[in-house]
């Protein structure tokens, strides 16, 4: 009598193959709800950031710029409770105010913050299409005057310059008409 010793696999090699398995399913498992943990973080702040965006955009459409102070209150957004808080600050230039709005879950401890909008809030408008603007502002870094220079924001002609040297504009108010462009040089 002959036996035939049968073709398969022994439990070893099976048990072996399913661990195998295990182990690489388990990183599958890992990456997909590292990826839904991902998501979920990235929808939060997207709605944090419009809060903020939000926020900002309603007090640059005040009639009246906001009071330099920090203020906070929580608000429902998407179903959810978050909490802002908005520091306005004078900057340099008197008609200009800086608005940093940070806006974090009511939940959050303080200090964090999901995200974090900067905006500004000013009073000079400018004529459309563009053109210079007549800022007030506060003595800058060299000196009292508003445009930074040494001549005391005045714009003057020395007469002893060179002819192909650039010339700064003079601020217009938004009502003044435009100055002719100057024509070009004939070269020869």
């Amino acid at each position: 009598m002959t036996y035939h010793r049968a073709r398969g696999f022994t439990l070893i090699e099976v048990l072996a193959a399913l661990v195998i398995v295990a182990l690489g399913m388990m990183g599958v498992i890992q990456a997909v709800t590292q990826t839904a943990r991902n998501g979920t973080y990235l929808r939060e702040k997207t709605l944090a950031h419009w809060i903020a965006l939000n926020l900002v955009t309603e007090r640059r459409l005040a009639p009246s710029p906001p009071e330099v102070s920090e203020s906070s209150d929580e608000i429902e957004y998407a179903g959810r409770r978050w909490r802002w808080t908005m520091r306005v600050t004078q900057t340099a230039v008197e008609s200009l105010r800086r608005m940093d709005v940070s806006v974090r879950e009511a939940d959050a401890p303080d200090g964090s913050s999901l995200a974090t909008v900067t905006g500004f809030y000013g009073s000079a408008i400018g004529a459309s299409g563009g053109g210079a603007l007549a800022w007030a502002g506060t003595a800058g870094p060299g000196g009292s005057d508003t445009d930074g220079g040494a001549d005391g924001g005045k714009q003057t002609d020395s007469g002893d310059g060179d002819q192909n040297e650039p010339t700064q504009p003079q601020p217009t108010s938004p009502d003044a008409p435009e100055a002719p462009a100057p024509e070009p040089e004939a070269t020869e």
